[in-house]
């Protein structure tokens, strides 16, 4: 190739170079060195193209080739500078340094302006490096050039300050030239600054000392600095703060120092390096306190001055701050550590490791111990210094080490003889051994060594003071040298606190020892001891300001958890002082102090229950028993606290335990005694009379044994007095209360009737009485006399005793209000004995209510006594102002209401009832129940009312039937003297059904008027009787009962002629019967009378004749409504369509009376059944639950109809079982039972449900009726389907071993429920067949096995259970897979045909023919099945049949046979199924048979995902939908609904389809 040729290819190569052809120009260049290896320009362009194709090892290697070739070329040095830049890598920065090298000597002699800018980019390249050096001289040079060049000044000043930013991070580097450039940069750019003075400037200047003061050996060059900008800048602080730092650091605070500090002070008053720099000066000058509070301002304005914390500890060791001065060296040693690694810092550190070390030794703990030693080991060179070994010496001593420190001592004392420390030491250990002479010998050498040290006098005085027994009576040497201690170190706390012992313990001298408590207390405020003896003594001298004083300024200073003492004693004298809320406030505090103290504990008990708190109280307490366990007072208090809580269970329990501990512990006798009172005053109000009697008995006995050990305590005898005088209101019958025989005077113990035990209250007063006279117990003593004549006046006793116990009585009552003129109570108590029958002083009475009224304005017994006292003298108008303003005065005031509905009774009012409803509603009295009672029963009684509104207001909407009869039984259990109200329980008795309380009612009622000369009313009461004994089921009693009467009435003759047909004496019946229709004057009682001859004449099974004497009932002018009922009934039981439906449509012409509504629901519901007419069935008691919906028989039928008559409803049949058990729990036993059975319909589990559920409702309603056979039978239901659930969710059956047991159950129950022989066999055999079905499908086929054959000994005629003989049989067989022997299925088909109208016999068969791939004969038992429920009406069973059938033909669809008879049946049988209701195992179906034909088809999909996400599918059904969903999606790869499905199988806890999904993402990926 010619030159030509190559100067065109050159050409051409950097035309392609500008077009950015970068591979046709590297073309060109190749040709080129072909020819001419060496062609600088080829090699160039090779350089170029490469680095732009990002091929950087060839561009570079092209671009050296090319400055070999011609150094002194600047193309090829250009190149590899670009390249090595844009590569930016760090190990080709070398070669980059060299590269700039280069290249500015080539632009040195020829462009200024490009050398200048390598030389930039070379000095960033050094300053990436840290190569500062380097950087100090480039950039020198640099400057240098500028210079030459004539740049102006402000260029030049701005390059000095970039060179003073890249050299800032070499101020702590050893290289003094680059320290020494940076400086002159400085300098330079200090000097060129331009203005001055300015914001810059001043900036740079504070740059510039800041740097110097890094700097060491710059110290003149730094003051030179300082004072230039003072002279600059005079009104700023800086340069003056530098200084006072520079000379506190140097150790040498001169008077130049102290000028500084001064002016500086001028400048700012705050100053941290000022305010140290006087700090050091008074320290110098001993002023400790001073100095203390000089450094401490100067640290807070200056942290990270090392030798100033150094400087504190050193003066707060001074003044025996150890923990202030630990923490002052921590905080050297902080700041030195974040400082480098020089000499001076070195020593710095010493000084603060030494200082902190003291600090440490003198606290006493191993702890502290073990951080000095620590301390010292940091110390440089801490062998060679025979102060710090001594120090090491005493660290060792606090902690226990003797031996170490032993040989310390040795040590110094060989080493430095004339060593006072070394003495010292020896004596701490002499002295920590106890060893007081040998350590008073080595205290005293050590102050022969050193006589001005303080330490040294005060422990030989601690050594005097602890010394012998002649030492500490005379304790004159000790006090000689705690005074010469004091007098050396006047900070000496401990000097002076022993000190105040001496004067408090041994001279005497109170007010001295105060004093040097003072003085100790104020050199130490840490010192909780002294602080305590200073506010006692203070205390103890009555100062309590000072004392006051000094503990809240204590406590204002302590942090939290500290100061106990003080909060402590403040919290007392708060206490003291009635300030409850600072005393609990203060205590609280000392217990976060000191949490497990129990004193402190009490006394928060104390000051919570001073301001009423009594729980907190209470468990102050209890805390401080749990401390203590052996404080009484803790468990007592603990105890009185629960007793005015009014848990007296509790309270007793604590005062027990005291008894275990000191059993004549008086005060918790008393406690016992009275919490047993007041638990029986409970009863009392509660009517519970034998409790309470029981409490009275230990109360009294608790109180007898408390009086015997205490007698001269009143209290003690009012409290007896009390519990005698409360049994005043029980009935005398009842009250045999054991008395200890000391009360009475007697060796033994007593027990005591009513009479006896209110005189016995009597003289507990009087004793009290005798002991302490006061008003209060006056009228206790007028009290108990008044209820003793209350007494004997009702057991009719001698008048005189009567009439003198009443005189007594207002004598006793004359005497309180003498002495209390003001107590409205006991002017209250002398009106009720005023108008009692006995003293009849009404004018007195008056004037006693007036006087309580007017001593007490909200007076509300004293107004309804006046009321009372009104309406007993006829004054009903001034009665009903009193009773009227004593409401208003306290609206829930029992006794007003009363007297006000007594009211109403005697005007008549409409309002009585309710006024009466409501005294029971407030409370419970015995005037208020008996009111109620009667008008409730006199309402019942009223048969011509039952639907008005004020019946169904007044009886059933108020609840009143139940009401009345339990305020009456607990009237009937205080006053048992009283006929009536027995005869008016009975009555509510018989209506709540209690039968056997209405017969003992009537029995007492019957005993009180045996002898009473109103034989009517014995006549009634024994009527009541037998009536009741006859529904008791005592006929021969009942027979008596009615023949004692002489039958004089109609009610005693029809009443024994359902005792004698209730016995069976049908002749005796008929002629009562036929004797009371004779007498009857209304057609009604007639009409009952002849339904009860029809039902005689049925129970003899003459049928014609009964349905004769009915018709004669229903041709009556008024026939009643039982005998119509009767009529449908007979025509139901005998089959009779007909005369049922007459007698039906004849009863709904009363359909306005709705009082038998159930039972006209329910006959017309048989007469549908009978009629075949299903529907109409539900229909009808649907109909009457609309309009009656709060009735719960009616919901409670609807649910037990349900299942029977229409199963595909059965959802709404659980609902109605629920309703009607909410409404009323007698219908809601039975309900519960037909709810299980609905849930079992609708296939209601544990799995779907866990808390309303077949099982659990079942459950309850076992509980509810232990006894009825029918709740057992589904109870074994519901656990066969809890059990097939189970397995169908592959987890382990929970209820396997039940079946017999509730066979067994069941049996039992049925012969002692003596229910009907049909219904009990078919129960018996029903629960058989289910237990035998249950073994089988569990695998225990032997267990069947037996079960079957026991059950054909007992049935041998059923052939239910061969057949089920011949499943478990078979089932082995079966399961193992083998083909049977015609034989075999010959004898299993004829098995099936004995039972040939079970349907689920055929579908068993069907299940045989198909295991043995008898697939025509499968599909032939399932339609025989199917047609057998559709005769039968068996929705349950078509339903099964259809979808057994679509199963069956989808199996054949799925084993790929090709058939489209299979197919067409699938669709068939579910779309029969879904017309019967909405069935998803029928959707499921038809979703699988589309998966079958067209797997990866969209309706696939749609089908599916609807099971699997539309709600009202179950779990199981859904779970099998979701698996084939799954494998269709992986098969259309659709990721996005795989994740939703995944997400939706783990929220249901899918763990198939979770595998699944595992495998087949697996097999994709």
């Amino acid at each position: 190739m010619s030159n030509k040729e190559v100067k065109a290819a050159l050409k051409s190569a950097r035309d392609a170079i500008r077009n950015k052809e970068y591979k046709e120009a590297l073309k060109h260049c190749k040709a080129v060195l072909k020819q001419e290896k060496n062609n600088y320009n080829a090699w160039v362009f090779v350089g170029l193209a490469a680095a732009e194709l990002e091929q950087p090892d060839q561009a570079q290697g092209a671009y050296k080739k090319a400055a070999e070739l011609e150094p002194g070329q600047l193309l090829a040095w250009q190149g590899l500078a670009n390249l090595y830049e844009k590569t930016n890598h760090t190990d080709v920065r070398e070669d980059l340094a060299n590269v700039y090298h280069k290249l500015l000597e080539l632009y040195e002699s020829t462009d200024k302006q490009k050398w200048c800018e390598v030389c930039r980019k070379l000095v960033e390249l050094y300053h990436q490096e840290k190569n500062y050096l380097q950087v100090a001289r480039t950039w020198h040079k640099l400057v240098k050039i500028r210079q030459e060049e004539g740049a102006e000044n402000a260029e030049l000043h701005q390059l000095w300050k970039r060179l003073v930013q890249l050299l800032m991070e070499c101020t702590h580097l050893q290289d003094n030239e680059a320290q020494q450039l940076l400086l002159k940069a400085f300098e330079e750019a200090v000097n060129s600054s331009d203005p001055i003075p300015s914001e810059e400037h001043q900036k740079l200047y504070r740059e510039f000392i800041q740097c110097l003061a890094k700097l060491p050996h710059e110290s003149l060059r730094l003051k030179q600095a300082c004072e230039d900008m003072m002279v600059s800048y005079p009104a700023v602080s800086y340069p003056l703060e530098i200084l006072c730092l520079h000379f506190i650091q140097s150790g040498s605070f001169t008077e130049e120092a102290l000028n500084i500090c001064s002016k500086l002070l001028d400048i700012d008053s705050k100053s941290g390096p000022a305010l140290i720099g006087l700090g050091i000066r008074s320290l110098q000058g001993k002023k400790y306190e001073e100095a203390e509070k000089n450094l401490t301002e100067g640290l807070q304005r200056t942290n990270q001055c090392p030798v100033a914390w150094c400087y504190l500890g050193e003066v707060q060791m001074k003044m025996h701050k150890y923990k202030e001065a630990i923490h002052s060296c921590n905080q050297a040693l902080k700041t030195l550590g974040q400082l480098n690694e020089l000499i001076s810092i070195q020593q710095q550190k010493n000084l603060a490791h030494r200082c902190k070390a003291e600090a440490l030794v003198k606290i006493p703990g191993v702890d502290f111990a073990e951080e000095a030693i620590h301390s010292l080991n940091q110390v440089l060179d801490v062998d060679n210094d025979p102060m710090l070994i001594a120090l090491k010496g005493q660290a060792y001593v606090n902690k226990g080490l003797i031996d170490e420190a032993s040989k310390i001592v040795q040590e110094l004392k060989l080493a430095y003889p004339d060593l006072g420390e070394a003495h010292y030491l020896e004596g701490l250990i002499h002295y920590a051994q106890k060893n007081y002479n040998h350590a008073e010998t080595s205290f005293q050498r050590a102050i022969e060594k050193e006589a001005e040290t303080a330490d040294f006098h005060f422990c030989l005085g601690l050594t005097y003071w602890f010394m012998s027994e002649e030492m500490r009576k005379d304790k004159t040497k000790a006090l000689t040298q705690f005074l010469k201690a004091a007098k050396l170190d006047n900070y000496h706390a401990n000097a002076f606190r022993y000190l105040g012992h001496f004067y408090r313990d041994i001279a005497g001298d109170k007010n001295r020892a105060l004093g040097c408590y003072k003085k100790a207390f104020e050199k130490d405020k840490m010192d909780g001891d002294t602080g305590a003896a200073v506010v006692d003594l203070s205390t103890e001298l009555g100062d309590l300001e000072t004392a006051l004083a000094i503990l809240t300024e204590v406590t204002e200073r302590a942090s939290a958890g500290r100061a106990k003492w003080a909060w402590l004693r403040r919290g007392l004298y708060y206490l003291r002082a009635g300030q409850h809320s600072q005393a609990v406030a203060d205590l609280q505090a000392a217990l976060r102090a000191d949490p497990k103290d129990p004193n402190c504990w009490e006394s928060l008990g104390e000051a919570y229950l001073s301001r009423g708190g009594y729980t907190t109280a209470l468990k102050s307490f209890r805390k401080a028993r749990e401390l203590n366990p052996k404080s009484i007072y803790s468990i007592y208090k603990a105890a009185s606290i629960e007793q005015i809580l009014g848990k007296y269970k509790d309270a007793i329990a604590e005062y027990q335990h005291i008894l275990e501990k000191s059993k004549d512990y008086v005060p918790a006798l008393k406690g016992l005694g009275e919490c047993y009172l007041m638990m029986a005053k409970i009863a009392l109000a509660d009517y519970l009379d034998g409790k309470a009697l029981d409490y009275i008995e230990q109360s009294l006995g608790f109180l007898a044994r408390a009086a015997k050990h205490r007698p001269e305590v009143s209290c003690l005898w009012k409290l007896l007095g009390d519990a005698c005088t409360s049994v005043c209101v029980i009935s005398p019958s009842k009250v045999n209360v054991k008395v200890l025989g000391f009360l009475i005077g007697q060796n033994e113990d007593y027990v005591l009737k009513k009479s006896e035990l209110l005189s016995l209250g009597g003289r507990c007063y009087g004793r009290g009485l005798k002991l302490m006279s006061s008003q209060n117990s006056w009228c206790d003593l007028g009290i108990n006399y008044y209820h003793q004549a209350q007494h004997l006046t009702a057991m009719s006793s001698n008048k005189n005793e009567i009439s003198e116990l009443l005189e007594k009585s207002v004598q006793c009552l004359k005497k309180a209000v003498r002495l209390d003129s003001k107590n409205h109570l006991y002017w209250n108590a002398l009106g009720v004995v005023a108008c009692c029958k006995g003293v009849g002083n009404f004018a007195l009475a008056q004037h006693s209510f007036i006087k309580s009224i007017q001593a007490e304005q909200i007076n509300v017994v004293a107004w309804t006594n006046l009321g009372v006292l009104y309406l007993t003298s006829g004054n009903i108008e001034q009665a009903h102002e009193a009773f009227k303003v004593a409401q208003s005065l306290e609206p829930s005031y029992l006794t007003c209401w009363i007297g006000q509905a007594l009211i109403a009774e005697i005007i008549g009012s409409y309002e009585t009832m309710d006024l009466f409803r409501h005294t029971t509603e407030l409370s419970m009295h015995t005037e208020g129940a008996k009111g109620y009672a009667h008008w409730v029963c006199s309402t019942l009684q009223d048969q011509t009312n039952r639907n008005s509104e004020l019946y169904k207001y007044n009886i059933l909407q108020m609840n009143a039937i139940p009401a009345a009869q339990v305020a009456l039984t607990k009237y009937t259990e205080r006053i048992q003297n009283d006929a009536c109200a027995f005869t008016m329980l009975g009555y509510l008795n018989e209506y709540l059904q209690l039968k056997k309380q209405a017969a003992a009612a009537y029995q007492r009622a019957v005993l009180l008027l045996t002898n009473s000369e109103d034989k009517e009313q014995y006549n009634i009461a024994m009527r009541n009787y037998g009536r009741a004994l006859c529904t008791l089921g005592h006929y021969d009693d009942a027979i008596q009962a009615y023949l004692s009467t002489h039958l004089p009435e109609l009610d005693d003759i029809v009443g024994i002629a359902q005792a004698y047909f209730k016995k069976g004496h049908f002749q005796e019946s008929r002629k009562a019967y036929e004797r009371a229709l004779s007498i009857a004057d209304c057609e009604q009682d007639k009409a009952y009378i002849l339904t009860a001859l029809a039902i005689m004449e049925y129970k003899q099974n003459q049928v014609d004749a009964a349905k004769t004497l009915l018709f004669k009932c229903s041709i009556l002018q008024e026939p009643n409504m039982e005998s119509l009922q009767a009529l449908c009934t007979l025509g139901l039981i005998k089959q009779d369509a007909t005369l049922a439906m007459a007698a039906l449509k004849e009863l709904l012409k009363h359909i306005e009376r709705k009082d038998n509504v159930y039972e006209r629901c329910l006959l017309t519901s048989a007469v549908y059944a009978l009629q075949g007419r299903n529907l109409a069935v539900q229909r009808q008691v649907s109909k009457a639950v609309h309009s009656n919906p709060d009735n719960p028989t009616l919901w409670s039928l609807l649910s037990r109809l349900v299942p029977r008559y229409t199963p595909q409803n059965a959802k709404g049949g659980a609902v109605a079982g629920t309703i009607a058990h909410i409404l009323d729990l007698n219908h809601g036993k039975k309900a519960l039972l037909n709810t299980a059975v609905n849930q079992l319909m609708i296939g209601c589990h544990t799995a779907e449900d866990e808390k309303d559920n077949a099982l659990k409702n079942i459950q309850k309603a076992a509980r509810l009726s232990p006894d009825d056979p029918a709740t057992w039978a589904v109870l074994l239901a519901a656990c066969h389907a809890e059990n097939t659930v189970g397995c169908l969710h592959n987890t382990q059956p929970k209820r396997t071993n039940l079946g017999k047991m509730i066979v067994a159950t069941i049996s039992a129950k049925t012969k002692e429920k003596k229910i009907p022989a049909s219904h009990a066999q078919a129960l018996e055999q029903w629960s058989l067949f289910q237990a035998i079905t249950g073994l089988n499908e569990t695998g225990r086929t032997s267990e069947a096995e037996a079960l079957c054959t026991k059950g054909l000994k007992t049935f041998p005629e059923q052939p239910t259970l061969y057949l089920l003989l011949r499943q478990v049989q078979c089932k082995p067989l079966l399961q193992s897979r083998k083909e049977l022997p015609d034989a075999i299925l010959e004898e299993l088909r004829k098995a099936v045909m004995t039972n040939s109208t079970s349907v689920t016999a055929w579908h068993w068969l069907a299940q045989v023919y198909q295991s043995q791939g008898m697939m025509a004969a499968a599909e032939m038992c399932y339609r025989k099945s199917l047609q057998l429920a559709s005769q039968q009406g068996s929705w349950s069973g078509k339903l099964s049949s259809l979808l057994r059938l679509a199963k069956l033909a989808l199996e054949i669809c799925m084993a790929n046979i090709s058939n489209d008879h299979w197919p067409s049946l699938v669709q068939e049988a579910t779309t029969e199924a879904s017309k019967l209701s909405f069935c998803p195992l029928g959707v499921l179906l038809q979703a699988l048979l589309q998966y079958n034909r067209k797997m990866g088809s969209r309706e696939t999909r749609r089908m599916l995902e609807r099971v699997v996400y539309q709600p009202g599918y179950p779990e199981t059904i859904v779970s099998v939908a979701r698996w084939y969903l799954l494998q269709h999606l992986y098969a259309k790869d659709d990721y996005e609904l795989i994740d939703v499905l995944v997400t939706n199988a783990r929220v249901n806890g899918d763990v198939r389809a979770l595998e699944l999904d595992k495998k087949l993402s697996a097999t994709s990926s």
